[in-house]
């Protein structure tokens, strides 16, 4: 549903902190679901770690907040280009079941919970084929850029 360019319009996260390679589905104003491929040449395999990889879990927090600001613009209808931004404003509730190494492809998924004039939450999770990787719950506050 959307590349990369069109993930572009949407956040201010450029390579390599960009962390959603395409968004497949957006099913209502509610829900999306996302990829983040893993490959070994990623910056973050040079320290952790180098003998066994292994993709960080705060990385996949940040995955799943950057889907759930993909899905803030398009539930608002706005783009970066509007002058606004998303933040991740708070975790709770965040649990690794499985470590993501390179080759795998995550699936982020992100529901929103409740969503008020400048902040919104939301429920995540982070799947590599049929196992939870990651769950958690996400506040992202809405902010007139500077």
């Amino acid at each position: 549903m959307l590349d990369v360019q069109d993930i572009w319009k949407l956040l201010p996260h450029r390579y390599p902190f960009l962390l959603v390679d395409r968004v497949l589905e957006m099913p209502s104003n509610e829900s999306i679901i996302a990829l983040k491929n893993v490959t070994v040449n990623e910056p973050i395999f040079t320290g952790h770690f180098p003998e066994t990889p292994v993709f960080p879990g705060v990385l996949l927090v940040e995955a799943l907040a950057q889907t759930a600001g993909i899905l803030a613009f398009h539930t608002r209808n706005r783009s970066i280009d509007d002058g606004y931004i998303y933040y991740l404003a708070g975790t709770d509730k965040t649990k690794f079941k499985r470590s993501v190494v390179p080759g795998d492809q995550v699936r982020l998924e992100v529901n929103i919970v409740n969503l008020r004039s400048h902040w919104m939450k939301a429920e995540g999770r982070a799947y590599v084929g049929d196992e939870l990787a990651c769950s958690t719950q996400l506040t992202c506050a809405e902010q007139k850029a500077v």
